[in-house]
């Protein structure tokens, strides 16, 4: 996501980028990145051992290297950044099923895959140079079909077969010496900062070139593997949709995209027109009746143990706190953080939790939490919401930070706010962090939500939609969810997702 989210990954000292070949099908748009914690994170106890679902893994090759084993640690503490895996058989055996059919038609079958499937409402997938697919439960419930899951893994897949997370690690190793020679040996900060900078738009474009060649690999693989090709522009569809409802944008809306992955549409032309090139809509299978039925009872939406997104407010009666973001802030939530971006990536802000010692004062823990200066003019103590409070100031070359560490209790919270330049973000942190309160009664229990596939009788989508438990337009999540459009008339004995407590 750029500059702006590694100081938020060096910030909060348990947001580090997990080392991917990209992002992935799923993660196109601005606000849905990666982030793993694979720092201070634990696994959630009551969930139980973290296994992954393992496919076609011989037998005969016990992971006993040094590699291996770091390899499976990292993997635990991911899945863990992501509040555990989800316990959904039925979901997994699909999962499983489908990865086992396109590794025999993708360009390297003898390539081994474990998939593992995340407890996140983020629409996620991405894949780790070992063969470890990870998808997140947000991804599989925004699918309408088991083609649309087959492609998104085709992608991933895709990453893995071409290599690209070691092509870029080597293209950064490469441009990363290049700079440091030019500034360090030859005494040329200047040039060497230059060449740094042309660096990052190379690798800007190489990782847009990757994601491109994923598609393309993906298409064909998922052709070959009998599922429809026409899928992954379905789900890509889908997916600029869902972004496009949660930034509070129209049904057509698509936010500026991030300058390392295509645009959503670009690659809706693309997977389409190689679709195509296979044959007309209408080939290959969408399985979309056994896809729902193992849908069926699959949660869905925030984790209530992690508070809760709602519109623009965010609700953590674990905490025992709420507070609302100004409009214009498409909100995430995380396991150890909330994130928030605007559409054109401007301005972004963070929630998260930090450590502070007895008897710590509150400039001091925010000091502590945070790598760069702070501007000593910037520093003021007051109250925020009933709790002590201490504000600061950092400015960066191309970031304006505007932070506050607050004591709740035995809890020290962290807000930050950036904007993009000079720009100073005081005049909406300030109502952000003064938005901060105990939670309501009427929000002091959070039910946990699932999808229920139900079917169709003489019912119109406007009915169906009144059943969706959720916070805010009902019929256009409704129609996202199941991959309609307004106007479209439900089918007579066809099953449908909706959302319920």
């Amino acid at each position: 996501m750029g500059g702006i989210t590694e100081r938020f990954r060096v910030a909060g000292q348990r947001l580090r980028g997990v080392v991917t070949a990209c992002a992935g099908l799923a993660t196109a748009c601005a606000g849905v990145a990666v982030l793993a914690a694979l720092g201070a994170c634990v696994a959630d106890q009551a969930a139980g051992p973290v296994v992954p679902a393992v496919v076609r893994v011989p037998a005969e090759a016990p992971r006993t290297t040094g590699r291996e084993r770091a390899a499976d640690a990292d993997h635990l503490k991911l899945v863990a950044s992501f509040g555990g895996e989800v316990r959904a058989p039925n979901v997994m055996r699909m999962l499983t099923e489908v990865t086992d059919r396109l590794v025999k038609a993708s360009e390297r079958p003898d390539q081994t895959y474990a998939v593992t499937l995340l407890d996140s409402p983020v629409v996620n997938a991405f894949a780790l140079p070992n063969g470890r697919l990870y998808v997140t439960r947000g991804l599989v419930a925004l699918a309408s079909d088991t083609s649309e899951a087959a492609a998104v893994l085709a992608h991933e897949m895709a990453h893995v077969t071409l290599n690209h997370a070691t092509a870029r690690s080597e293209l950064e190793l490469r441009s990363a010496l290049v700079s440091r020679v030019v500034a360090d040996v030859l005494n040329d900060p200047d040039t060497g900062a230059q060449l740094q900078h042309q660096s990052r738009f190379a690798l800007a474009r190489f990782s847009r070139e990757q994601e491109l060649e994923a598609d393309a690999t993906g298409v064909r693989t998922l052709a070959k593997a009998g599922y429809d090709p026409f899928a992954a522009g379905r789900f890509l569809t889908a997916l600029n949709r869902s972004t496009a409802l949660k930034a509070g944008a129209g049904p057509g809306g698509e936010p500026d995209m991030l300058a390392t992955h295509p645009g959503t549409a670009e690659r809706i032309a693309q997977v389409t027109r190689a679709a195509r090139r296979i044959g007309a809509p209408g080939i290959g299978a969408d399985d979309r009746a056994a896809y729902l039925a193992a849908l069926d009872g699959l949660p869905y939406g925030d984790n209530p143990r992690d508070g809760a997104v709602r519109g623009h407010r965010f609700v953590h009666p674990g905490l025992g706190i709420a507070f609302d973001v100004p409009a214009g802030f498409v909100l995430e939530n995380t396991r150890s953080a909330v994130l928030g971006t605007t559409p054109d990536g401007n301005r972004r802000l963070l929630f998260d939790q930090i450590e502070a010692k007895d008897g710590q004062a509150l400039d001091a823990a925010l000091k502590g939490s945070w790598n760069d200066a702070l501007d000593p003019a910037g520093f003021e103590t007051r109250e925020v919401g009933g709790h002590p409070a201490a504000l600061a100031l950092s400015r960066g070359k191309d970031w304006t930070f505007r932070l506050a560490a607050i004591r709740i209790g035995d809890t020290t919270v962290r807000m930050i706010m950036a904007a993009k330049g000079a720009t100073d973000p005081d005049p909406a942190f300030r109502p952000w962090i003064a938005s901060l309160a105990a939670v309501p009664p009427e929000e002091a229990v959070l039910r946990p939500l699932r999808l229920q596939v139900v079917q169709a009788g003489s019912t119109s989508a406007e009915e169906l939609a009144r059943r969706m438990a959720v916070p805010d337009r009902p019929l256009d999540r409704f129609l996202v969810l199941n991959g309609l459009e307004r106007g479209a008339a439900l089918v007579p004995g066809r099953s449908y997702k909706i959302v319920v407590e």
